[in-house]
């Protein structure tokens, strides 16, 4: 049996439901952000080869980080909903979403953020140290600036991918467009509420993808 809603009702659910996906990707990219951005300087910086080499530490942050990007993102989801509970105290809404989102987002930002610094030419980090630079120095005044624009491609690729991740965290009742699509659209047999969901996560990923590619541009341009 097919359930239409009134335009009002319906413009109500989906502005509410695009709401949630905004605060559910934006925290979840800033924990992202948080956590991966460092990680994967740490990866870096702990090869063999690295500026502080420590193989053990390198192999084991790596093979962690393997198995949190093999795992598929509705296993994950269901896997982690005892550690969401225990963290925000329910494993319904937008914000018990943010856990398992931020949580399979930020292995795939790390290795990101790794074979970004992995670019830089290694001639000018052996330049800053000739003159008696600090690793630090090269890490903060040499890597990370040079490696900005392939990061902020990584952060656009990853909020496209945090998009897709609350989509689906409305199979566990997480809110957003996901759940509103699962709610509305599929259980009611609501092609209405099914399109338009369809629409707004069209919008999104163009427009943070077309904003990531300007910014990129830009910095290219500087350098």
């Amino acid at each position: 049996m097919r359930i239409s809603l009134e335009w009002d009702s319906f413009f109500a659910l989906l502005g509410q439901a695009t709401l949630e996906t905004l605060y559910m990707v934006g925290l979840a990219g800033g924990l992202t952000l948080l956590i991966g951005l460092p990680l994967g300087v740490l990866l870096f910086v702990s090869r063999r080869n690295g500026l502080y080499p420590l193989p053990w530490i390198h192999a084991v942050l790596g093979t962690l980080v393997n198995i949190g990007r093999s795992l598929p993102f509705v296993v994950l989801l269901i896997a982690l909903i005892p550690f969401t509970r225990l963290v925000v105290g329910t494993t319904l809404g937008s914000t018990a979403a943010v856990v398992p989102i931020a949580l399979g987002a930020f292995p795939f930002f790390a290795r990101i953020v790794e074979n970004a610094l992995d670019e830089v030419e290694k001639g000018r980090t052996e330049a800053v140290i000739a003159m008696g630079g600090t690793h630090w120095h090269v890490i903060a005044k040499v890597l990370l600036p040079e490696a900005l624009p392939a990061i902020v491609a990584g952060i656009t690729l990853t909020l496209v991918m945090l998009i897709g991740f609350s989509s689906m965290a409305g199979v566990i009742g997480g809110g957003g467009l996901g759940d509103l699509a699962i709610r509305y659209g599929y259980q009611r047999f609501n092609q209405q509420v099914m399109v338009g969901t369809i629409v707004v996560l069209i919008v999104l990923v163009q427009g943070v993808q077309m904003l990531g590619d300007r910014v990129v541009r830009s910095l290219a341009h500087r350098r």
